[in-house]
């Protein structure tokens, strides 16, 4: 009995993806463990296992396909190699009494998948005939980002499977086929007035699509308000420089985001009110200090997570911290590596950014946007004094923190990071 192969979810809010490739072709025997194909995410390229023995008898979706619903008939297992090619799911109804309503609901799907003239995906090129490909993920975004066709190396990994080396070394270069998509309704209109001026298209890729649509969800739902301070660190710089030539000898290094990592998790505690997240019609307040660190990658940006970030001491903070960003900008974190947390950490000092303001990332309650420390002049008692200040910003979601919670909360970062020592006592 054909069995229909469905988009899988890969992560609790996934509700689309986009077929990278088949890993399997039509007439395939494949058993249940065995890799079927490559889905593209929001955040990562996952592989999509199969949880049944049986032969690929018809690939619906040809590979590149893009915003593919979860649960959308994507392929059909068949029992007899016979059926290959010529699947007819029409018999289905007659097994429903022994099957949930979902499978029957979704052979139905199949059946109208299965007519060429109502997909119109059936006209771009399919990959399916194409042999089969072992390469680890890494190696394979690599490969996308030059414009090389990864079929065209040789592996040097086990079974051949073809690793970072691989594509690094490689010397020749074969762009993959370009994939033609339809513009979105009034994309013309807008365009129309710069015709004749030279310019260039950029498609969205699964993750700019999904920060698109979260960050207009967050300015248009989350009603922000904002709350700024200016830190003196000059204590933090002395103790960190203090810290980093102790520890010189054991390869270990502070970063400033590490100790403001450590100030938010504590103020958490110290203000539990605003260790909370918007749930719908209610909030929801935590014990833990889960922490959210913003990370730059190539198109976009992840939100790692340090969980029990008030529970660990500096040095496991700053490794943890430099690992998450590391497979953050190689695309290699797993959903839950950077899902939850009720309060996100956004630092643009690092490029030079005096201040700013940052989005909240929902359902987060609020955002510490940090800017980069300069020497000012600073009134202390009846003198001036030049210090090290640092301008931060606290955006934060007005349904969970008031103003006067939110001043207490930014308050007691403001002391943590004024007075290191007191915060890693």
């Amino acid at each position: 009995m054909p069995t229909p192969l469905l988009m899988p979810a890969l992560s609790p809010t996934m509700e689309e993806g986009t077929l990278a490739k088949w890993l399997v072709k039509e007439g395939d025997s494949v058993s249940s463990g065995d890799l079927l194909a490559e889905i593209e995410t929001d955040k990562a390229v996952m592989e999509f296992e199969s949880v049944d023995d049986g032969i690929v008898g018809k690939i619906l979706v040809p590979e590149g396909s893009e915003g593919i619903k979860v649960n959308e008939p994507i392929a059909i297992l068949v029992e007899d190699a016979s059926e290959v090619g010529e699947i007819s799911l029409a018999d289905e109804s007659q097994a429903a009494d022994d099957k949930p309503k979902a499978t029957t609901e979704a052979a139905a799907s199949v059946e109208k998948v299965l007519e060429p003239a109502q997909d119109s995906r059936a006209a771009q090129p399919s990959g399916a005939a194409s042999a089969r490909i072992f390469a680890s993920p890494l190696a394979k975004r690599i490969a996308q980002s030059k414009g090389v066709d990864i079929s065209l190396i040789t592996g040097s990994g086990p079974r051949g499977r073809i690793v970072k080396a691989d594509v690094e070394k490689f010397e020749g270069f074969a762009p993959a086929p370009a994939r033609s998509v339809a513009p979105p309704p009034g994309f013309e209109a807008i365009v129309r007035p710069y015709e004749g001026r030279e310019q260039k298209v950029i498609q969205l890729d699964g993750m700019r699509r999904t920060i698109a649509a979260r960050l207009t969800e967050a300015k248009q739902t989350i009603p922000h308000f904002y709350l700024r301070r200016d830190i003196r660190i000059d204590k933090l710089l002395a103790v960190r420089a203090e810290m980093n030539a102790a520890l010189a000898a054991r390869n270990m290094k502070f970063s400033v985001n590490d100790f403001i990592i450590k100030a938010g998790a504590a103020a958490l505690q110290s203000v539990p009110e605003a260790n909370s997240i918007w749930a719908a019609d209610r909030i929801v307040q935590f014990n833990s200090s889960d922490v959210a660190v913003a990370v730059a990658v190539d198109g976009g940006l992840f939100t790692p997570v340090i969980f029990d970030a008030d529970k660990k001491p500096l040095s496991r903070l700053s490794s943890e911290m430099k690992d998450l960003a590391e497979r953050a900008r190689n695309r290699s974190l797993k959903p839950n590596e950077y899902q939850g947390g009720s309060f996100a950490i956004s630092n643009l000092g690092m490029y030079g950014i005096d201040s700013f303001d940052a989005v909240i990332n929902p359902p987060h309650g609020s955002i510490l946007a940090v800017g980069t420390g300069v020497n000012r002049p600073v009134a202390v008692r009846d003198e001036i004094e030049i210090a090290t200040v640092m301008s931060v910003t606290l955006s934060v979601d007005h349904r969970v923190i008031d103003g006067a919670l939110g001043a207490r909360f930014l308050a007691s970062i403001v002391e943590n990071l004024e007075n290191p020592l007191l915060m890693l006592a």
